[in-house]
This record gives C-alpha cells, sequence and structure tokens, in this order.
C-alpha cells in the first residue's frame, strides 16, 4: 500500500474510534449535567467535609492593609479567623458580669454617636457582641473590624479598610441607624437585621427563628444596659 493509502486508512480508522467513543462521552455528560442524575454514583461527594476557609491579612508597601482567602505571595502575611463573639448560642459566657470595655474608642464611638443620633451605649454593645473590641478581628464569612462590617456593606457605606477603627465605627454605627430607621426604631429588629440582614427580619415579620440571631439579640440588649449604666 502506498503511503498515501496508509495515511487515508490510519485517518479512517481515527474518526471511527471518535464515532464509537462519543455516545460514551456525551452520556458521562448528561450523567453529570442532569438534575436527575443518580449521585449515588460519587459517593465520595456526599460525605466530603465542606472546606474552612482562612482568611489572610497582610500589609502593601504604602500601609494599606489587606484581606484575602489567597495566601499572599511575597510579604509577610497572618492567618486571621474570628467569629462573632455572641453569637454563640452556646456560648458559656455570663453577659451580665463579662467585663466591659468603657474606654477604647471612646473618641470614635462619641463622635459616631453624635453624628448618627444613636446612643454611644448601644455603639460599645454592638462593638462588644461583634468583636470584643478587637479591632483586626476578621470572620470565617470575611466580616472585618470592631464592628464586623461585611466587605461589599463597607463598599456601600463608603470605606475601603474596615479594619481602621475609626472607619469601622463610623460606617458600623452609620449602618445601624438606618437599620433602625427602616425598622420603625425598633432596636431587637434593627439588632436582628444587624445580625441576620433586614430580608430574614420582613420574611419572618420579627427576630428570625435563628438561634444564633435570637442569642444575639438577646445579649446585646443585656450589654447595651450594662454599658449605659456603667456611663
Amino acid at each position: 500500500m502506498s503511503s498515501a493509502g496508509v495515511a487515508i486508512a490510519v485517518f479512517a480508522l481515527s474518526c471511527s474510534l471518535m464515532l464509537a467513543a462519543e455516545p460514551q462521552t456525551a452520556g458521562k455528560k448528561q450523567l453529570k449535567l442532569s438534575p436527575e442524575s443518580n449521585n449515588t454514583a460519587w459517593p465520595q461527594a456526599q460525605t466530603k467535609t465542606p472546606l474552612t476557609i482562612a482568611v489572610y491579612k497582610s500589609v502593601k508597601n504604602d500601609g494599606t492593609a489587606m484581606f484575602s482567602d489567597r495566601q499572599p505571595l511575597n510579604r509577610p502575611f497572618q492567618v486571621m479567623r474570628f467569629d462573632c463573639f455572641a453569637c454563640d448560642p452556646r456560648s458559656t459566657v455570663n453577659w451580665h458580669t463579662v467585663p466591659l470595655y468603657t474606654l477604647p474608642f471612646n473618641q470614635f464611638i462619641a463622635k459616631a454617636a453624635d453624628e448618627h443620633q444613636l446612643d454611644p451605649a448601644l455603639i460599645r454593645a454592638v462593638i462588644h457582641a461583634e468583636s470584643s473590641f478587637r479591632p483586626s478581628a476578621v470572620s470565617r464569612k470575611g466580616a472585618v473590624g470592631l464592628m464586623q462590617l461585611m466587605p461589599d456593606t463597607a463598599r456601600q457605606l463608603g470605606i475601603s479598610d474596615a479594619s481602621v477603627p475609626e472607619h469601622n465605627i463610623a460606617a458600623g454605627s452609620r449602618y445601624l441607624a438606618q437599620l433602625l430607621k427602616q425598622h420603625n426604631g425598633e432596636l431587637p429588629l434593627a439588632l436582628a437585621a444587624y445580625n441576620a440582614g433586614s430580608s430574614n427580619v420582613r420574611r419572618y415579620n420579627g427576630i428570625p427563628p435563628f438561634a444564633e440571631t435570637q442569642a444575639y439579640v438577646e445579649r446585646v440588649a443585656i450589654l447595651h444596659k450594662r454599658y449605659q449604666r456603667a456611663g
């Protein structure tokens, strides 16, 4: 057989193999993408443990703090994880006796309270509940700073670095004031919205039936009264 004939034969054989394989490949794609596909084909997918995302904090050359779920390259970083201090329903903290933070960030809190017509004791109670007065706190969901602002919320409130205490308190207080106005001054509903979102408050026509949210609202109320008494 000539070389041209060999080439034609090889080409024909390749095409026939591709055509024979095509139905099987299509079948695999159908199995993976179809909502009716049987998940038992991949038992490992049912037992796979959800990934825990670390938050990395690094500082740029100009001093700007950066937060990411990816490890920074070529610069020092800290691995940070933090969860809302008052949100765990199983917490054993005695909220009636836990030490208060009556002095930190007084100037920033007073300024924000005056600007947004809020009780300074309320701002302090929310900070205590959210971060226990830790400016560098970053939650597993990515909420940042003293009042634990999500990045999108922080941007909407006009701040680029929510880890800066002054900016965080100003933006968090503004957000809290907006929620109070939105919920007709009803503090429990505003606090529930701060924790679980206004959409959930509307959905349940009150404090959502989430253990975390209910614990949060109750504990902030306790702290609020204690900060009021502490002056």
